[in-house]
């Protein structure tokens, strides 16, 4: 598929009034050989690094239940990617704007020898894929240790659909996002706005696991987590630099950004940390790396390395405090700081790629005619509508699923640990 190369071309004005003009496409080996270790990279921070870096910090009665959710989100969504999901996110439709067509369901017409741009189709299909998995896997942290397993199951599947596909098509495939020059170069809104609200959502709807605010809910495997959030960090070039679709002078500027940024905020959140409670922390340390890989993943393409550091430093003390300040205040149980980090750390991404983008920030500029204003105008509309509609779907799918199924287990169940009353398995024996 051309039409995220197109896209990028067009925004940054790289097209001339009459349309662009591009040889036919041709098969590059190095572009098709760094997208395989991309995407390779992706499925790795799925499986292990986010089911570690979450299995770490819930209970020891609940760690193999969030391990099994990952584990199988990313089973069922490559399913569903191959069979619908590309072609819904990726074709045209006679509803375009909002999401694409069936001209590839099952993956027809798709051969080995069928390029998306320099690569083979296939590896595109793949790499998306990958982004398809770790969304819906993202959700589980916020109601993690409190939700029936097949609830997740169903919800998943279901909100791949109506809440992912669309705006990925909106703001990658050639819908209304896009063409109105929204910049979210590797998922921003369409990862980690859509998966944060949508679990904050559940969490509310669930409500607060047994116990919450009156005992202690500590991280039972800090090592863990900390490994989780090592690989989450390596992984993600794969996430950002792969977005690039090609081994070019971009790439480097987006893994030179991507490090930088994450670095930041990693520095950031443990300087206010340690102002504010006396001690830097080795989960506040792996909280500040994501927070700012996620702030750094609109944006990475378009801001230049001074102005990945200043988004990193921003974002990790602008989640700090959602995740501690925030959420205290307004008492919701957002069991592993999903929305906190990745709602948050998204909308500063999103809204800071529009105003770091500017040449005088040393960013890579705008397109002809585009201001500043007007970039952050799309960027906040994108927002927005990433919020408003991830937030209304996840809503009515999560009361469609509880009034059919159940959502929520039994008292006892959920305090006996969802290990053995969901799975029969214990992580550890003595």
């Amino acid at each position: 598929m051309l039409k995220k190369l197109l896209f990028w071309a067009t925004t940054l004005g790289l097209t001339t009034a009459a349309g662009p003009s591009f040889a036919e496409d041709t098969l590059s080996a190095g572009d098709t050989s760094w997208m395989i270790v991309a995407t390779v990279l992706v499925i790795m921070m799925s499986i292990p690094g986010l089911a570690l870096f979450y299995g770490g910090l819930v209970r020891t009665k609940n760690m193999l239940s969030v391990l099994m959710q990952v584990f199988a989100i990313v089973a069922l969504m490559s399913i569903l990617w191959a069979i619908a999901g590309y072609s819904l996110a990726f074709t045209e439709g006679p509803f375009n704007s909002i999401i694409g067509g069936f001209d590839k369901l099952f993956l027809a017409g798709i051969t080995p020898d069928t390029l998306s741009g320099t690569i083979p189709e296939y590896v595109f299909v793949t790499f998306q894929l990958t982004f398809a998995c770790i969304t819906p896997a993202l959700i589980i942290g916020a109601f993690a240790e409190r939700i029936k397993f097949s609830a997740v199951l169903w919800f998943s599947a279901l909100w791949l659909f109506v809440s992912y596909i669309p705006i990925c098509h909106m703001v990658w495939g050639g819908g209304y996002l896009g063409s109105k020059g929204a910049l979210d170069f590797a998922g921003g809104t369409v990862v980690h706005i859509n998966a944060a609200i949508a679990g904050l959502v559940i969490c509310l709807v669930l409500g607060k696991r047994l116990g919450y605010g009156k005992e202690a809910m500590p991280p039972h495997n800090l090592p863990f987590t900390m490994v989780g959030a090592a690989l989450l960090w390596v992984g993600w070039f794969g996430f950002n630099v792969g977005s690039e679709l090609a081994a070019d002078g971009t790439a480097g500027l987006v893994l030179l950004t991507t490090q930088l940024c994450a670095a930041a905020s990693v520095l950031g959140w443990l300087f206010i940390e340690w102002i504010t409670r006396g001690k830097p922390t080795m989960l506040g340390g792996a909280s500040g790396a994501v927070a700012g890989l996620v702030a750094i993943t609109p944006a990475c393409a378009f801001v230049g390395p001074m102005g990945a550091i200043v988004l990193g430093l921003i974002t990790g003390v602008v989640c700090f405090f959602a995740c501690t300040k925030i959420k205290s205040a307004f008492g919701y149980d957002d069991s592993l700081d999903v929305f906190g980090v990745h709602g948050i750390g998204g909308i500063i991404g999103a809204i800071g790629a529009g105003i770091l983008c500017a040449p005088e920030f040393g960013g890579v500029g705008y397109g002809e005619g585009v201001t500043m204003g007007s970039q952050v105008a799309i960027q906040v509309e994108g927002v927005v509508i990433t919020i408003l509609w991830s937030g209304i779907a996840s809503f009515i799918l999560i009361k469609i699923i509880d009034a059919v199924i159940g959502i929520r287990p039994t008292e006892d169940a959920e305090r006996e640990g969802l290990d053995a009353t969901s799975h029969g398995e214990a992580a550890y024996h003595n």
